[in-house]
């Protein structure tokens, strides 16, 4: 395990992990302005945006070494999620057309998307982050959910030629890049936050299990499908 950092501005512990929580909430909510701003400015696609969002999402566990153990305020490195979901239930229900979220998170503007596989990924960070705060299993589930299930989708749009068909239409080239993606941001986000349990060989695995799982998931499920296999096999493989 890493050291954890001395409290900033000799705060006590709690302080200290709302100062970074708060620092999760400017990440977090600065990215669907930006999105809405280059899809309604430079008509960056509804998927493209979508999918950015999705990847700044699950990189959220980049703050995860500034927090403190030890304290019950530890958690608050879900509180960007539980504040998402919040969201998404009050916006997959009475939003706006317009609403800057269902312009840039769904991909035909319609708001109850907000309720299916974007809520499942909130729901999925906010257990990786108590659950599983700081292990494996965790860490990596958010890895390949985020940065896997993430890239697949954009280079399937803009590179897929090479298509193949289990329960939905895929491409060679979306499954390399959930492949890809999902190893390499395993690789770093374990090293970053639990480098003792860096096993470069199960990640490997994993993530090939992983794409093989995403490939034959339906829309909106492989949200719940991925981390649900990757937390599993780590369970198993670790």
């Amino acid at each position: 395990m890493m050291t954890d950092p001395a409290p900033w501005f000799g705060l006590p512990v709690y302080g200290h992990n709302m100062v970074v929580a708060l620092l999760t909430f400017v990440y977090v909510f600065s990215v669907p302005p930006l999105m809405d701003f280059l899809v309604t400015n430079y008509n960056l696609s509804r998927d493209i945006s979508r999918k950015i969002t999705h990847i700044c999402a699950g990189s959220v566990i980049v703050f995860l070494p500034l927090f403190i153990d030890g304290d019950w305020s530890q958690y608050l490195n879900v509180s960007v999620y539980v504040v998402w979901a919040l969201l998404f239930i009050q916006k997959g229900l009475f939003a706006a057309d317009d609403d800057q979220a269902v312009k840039t998170m769904t991909r035909t503007g319609d708001k109850r998307e907000l309720l299916r596989g974007t809520f499942y990924f909130v729901i999925v960070g906010i257990i990786c982050g108590t659950v599983y705060y700081k292990e494996f299993p965790g860490v990596l589930a958010m890895a390949v959910l985020g940065w896997g299930d993430g890239l697949a989708p954009i280079f399937g749009m803009k590179l897929g030629k090479m298509k193949y068909k289990l329960l939905c239409e895929k491409t060679v080239e979306g499954s390399l890049a959930f492949f890809l993606g999902s190893m390499l941001a395993g690789i770093f986000f374990v090293w970053l936050i639990v480098p003792g349990a860096l096993d470069i060989a199960t990640i490997v695995i994993i993530a090939l299990i992983a794409t093989i799982i995403e490939a034959a998931s339906p829309r909106e499920v492989d949200n719940i499908l991925i981390p649900v296999a990757v937390v599993l096999l780590a369970a198993v493989l670790s």
